[in-house]
């Protein structure tokens, strides 16, 4: 099967995507988002049973790229989409 290419913005919805497949699509997206100058993002995991939300948390606990992390404010999605900093790459001199 062929990657999925998906547009790289400061807003990812993770409706499309498996639980399963969560892990490594944040891993990859930060990635890009980093190297691509995008510091901040919003992540739309939905309000539902509220499962993807805690999964997405935990991933964001652990990665080393996250500075911060909250729900969003009402105008953003509450607490259906998440907030994001990622901590800028040191400079190399």
């Amino acid at each position: 099967m062929e990657p999925v290419q998906i547009p790289i913005g400061d807003v990812l919805d993770l409706h499309p995507f498996r639980p399963a497949e969560i892990g490594d699509l944040l891993d990859d997206y930060f990635g890009e988002c980093l190297a691509r100058g995008i510091g901040e993002v919003r992540l739309i995991h939905g309000k539902g049973s509220g499962a993807l939300r805690e999964r997405v948390h935990a991933r964001l606990r652990r990665d080393p790229r996250v500075s911060s992390f909250r729900l969003a404010p009402p105008e953003a999605g509450g607490w259906g989409a998440t907030l994001v900093v990622l901590r800028r790459p040191e400079s190399v001199d």
